[in-house]
């Protein structure tokens, strides 16, 4: 039989199909035979090598053209509904069989991609330490004596061992998260609501979210374009909306770290230092980093386990946990024991808390783009949980319990590993809908970690599925003159909430021209022709709600207007452009290469 796994990423995956190299029938066939030996309790159930035949044969038979996921190999966490194959959450005695497939796993197939099988997760998704399951403790990908984190344990390491290409997990408290800094990958908590619940079985319906596992932040970008879409049989579903300013692509952009005072490593030295390495790594990028307060987060994580919420878990698998508890696993059978003690008008205490406290830390975007912080601040042994499953449990909920009660969108990215081989991580955070530069960043990110610290030059390639900035709610535009950042005219885009994006030139056809006329003097940026002498002009780029172009836009005088330009990249803006019959009494100044150089050989003639 060949050996194939690890699999790499999507598009190496497509690339040695599309070459002949391999075929979704031969690929299916390789993994089936690979898993069947499962040391490390990856999985609940894996589909028969007739049923895996079949869906490759669907996909070959549609061929790669019409299918973005063609052959892709996935698994699907044992809470998530694959049609005619039991659904167990970890819970045997709970076990049923669905006759049609999640909304999300469906979309995913449709898209070309091949579920392989249903993976073991701490049951009923409570936990996030892989260990509170009858069908074993899932192991750690680079350690077996270590956690895998949970609950989404096994989604995480059939990942992380090249088993399939990406997983489905779920995340309420951070379980989409914590398996992948402790594997290695990127965990991907989208926007609640943008991935539809429906088929998944529920932690707290409320908050709870479909997560992706990826080895790249561009196949989480991937697998988003295919699940996403509002689904009518979802009450909890939302359409996706613009993101706003894009930070991810953007030069400079904020970002937030915690306290030095409020972040804890629980003794774990070496997290802390490649925690401080993620933040000059980000700073490498162009990233300007801003303390913040983190202790609204840590109230609003308290209300997750320790007020009202924990009564959704009870009201998730009520008439099932009256009759058997005795089947429920101890730590999960504890903390959902403790939801009988909340009342009806502790509810509703508890969900007028928590908008007080999403209506202050929400504040904290008025200052940064984003917020990062360690994904855990350190790793246990499978035999140090199973002795203090609570406490420790609830140590790696630090960073990630507060997330979805607050509305946010997150991404886990992996940032090296510690001394023992074990792998670490960090979180980027930001608001709903913002999901897009989250990924961007990340993929940034992920590329700096494979140059030396301070490299520059990271950009997004060209094929990244990445969404189109029209879905930003943004308008770029490029100036030239007295708009430029610290020059008289730069208020009217700050106080229309303009971001600057990166300082470049256009490309080597323009001149600029000094107009005749009242202080604050302004720019005339003329394309030459071809037979004419031009040079590269120093513009900014700068990102506006669209919502405020038309008023930016009026108070534009003759003989200046909006019109296209070229960058250096040879990409396009919008930007400010002049009648060329105004020049013919103004200075040309292109040779100074920009407006800055013209005003300072002014101030020193």
């Amino acid at each position: 039989m060949d050996k194939l796994c690890p699999l790499g990423d999507i598009p190496s995956l497509l690339q040695r199909y599309a070459n002949g190299e391999l075929s979704p029938t031969r690929l299916v066939e390789i993994i089936h035979a690979e898993i069947q030996n499962d040391p490390d309790h990856i999985w609940i159930a894996t589909l028969s090598l007739e049923s895996l035949r079949s869906y490759a044969r669907k996909v070959e038979a549609q061929g790669m053209t019409s299918l973005p996921l063609y052959g892709v190999p996935f698994a699907i966490k044992d809470n998530i509904d694959l049609a005619d194959i039991p659904t167990t959450a970890a819970c045997p005695a709970f076990a049923y069989t669905p006759p049609r497939s999640a909304t999300v796993v469906q979309r995913l197939i449709d898209a070309g991609a091949i579920p392989i099988g249903k993976t073991n997760l701490d049951q009923f998704a409570t936990g996030l330490n892989g260990t509170r399951s009858p069908y074993g403790a899932c192991r750690n990908a680079f350690n077996p004596d270590y956690i895998s984190g949970g609950s989404s344990s096994g989604s995480a390491v059939a990942v992380a061992k090249g088993q399939v290409c990406f997983s489905l997990g779920t995340d309420t408290a951070g379980s989409g998260r914590v398996p992948a800094a402790f594997n290695n990958l990127i965990g991907y908590k989208p926007t609640k609501g943008w991935l539809s619940t429906r088929g998944v079985v529920p932690a707290c319906r409320s908050l709870d979210t479909v997560s992706i596992f990826t080895l790249t932040a561009g196949d989480a970008a991937r697998i988003l374009a295919a699940s996403a879409g509002y689904d009518v049989e979802d009450i909890y579903s939302r359409q996706r909306e613009a993101h706003g300013f894009d930070f991810g692509t953007a030069l400079p952009f904020r970002f937030g770290i915690p306290r030095k005072q409020q972040l804890q490593f629980f003794g774990n030295y070496e997290s802390e230092q490649l925690f401080n390495e993620a933040i000059a790594r980000l700073q490498a990028l162009g990233g300007e980093v801003i303390e913040i307060d983190f202790e609204l987060f840590l109230e609003a994580a308290r209300l997750l386990y320790e007020g009202p919420w924990v009564a959704e878990r009870y009201a998730a698998i009520q008439s099932f946990f009256e009759l058997h508890s005795d089947q429920i696993v101890a730590p999960v059978r504890e903390v959902i024991a403790t939801a009988k003690q909340y009342s009806a008008a502790d509810a509703f205490n508890g969900i007028y808390q928590l908008r007080s406290i999403k209506q202050q830390a929400d504040q904290i975007w008025t200052t940064v783009d984003c917020f990062l912080t360690p994904t855990a601040g350190t790793i246990y042994s499978i035999q140090a949980m199973q002795q203090d499953p609570i406490r420790l449990n609830t140590h790696l909920g630090y960073y990630t319990n507060f997330m979805n009660l607050l509305d946010y969108a997150a991404v886990a990215v992996p940032t090296g590993f510690q001394n023992d081989g074990l792998p670490s991580g960090i979180t980027l955070v930001a608001p709903a809908h913002q999901d897009e530069p989250l990924l961007h960043l990340a993929h940034r990110l992920q590329q700096a970690y494979s140059l030396p610290l301070g490299a520059t030059g990271i950009a997004l390639p060209q094929n990244t599925p990445f969404p189109a900035a029209s879905q930003s709610g943004q308008v770029r535009i490029a100036v030239c003159g007295a708009h430029l950042s610290g020059l008289p005219l730069n208020e009217q885009l700050t106080s229309r909430q303009g971001r600057l994006v990166i300082s470049t030139t256009t490309s080597p056809d323009y001149r600029l021209y000094a107009l005749p006329g009242k202080p604050p003097q302004r720019p005339g940026l003329i394309r030459v022709n071809k037979n004419e002498q031009g040079a590269s002009i120093e513009v900014e780029i700068w990102e506006l709600p669209a919502r405020e172009f038309g008023s930016f836009v009026a108070n534009i005088p003759a003989p200046l207007g909006i019109g296209t330009l070229t960058l250096a990249s040879g990409e396009t803006a919008q930007g400010f452009l002049c009648e060329r019959y105004a020049i013919d009494n103004a200075k040309d100044i292109s040779h100074f290469g920009g407006w800055r150089n013209y005003l300072r050989q002014l101030d020193n003639p």
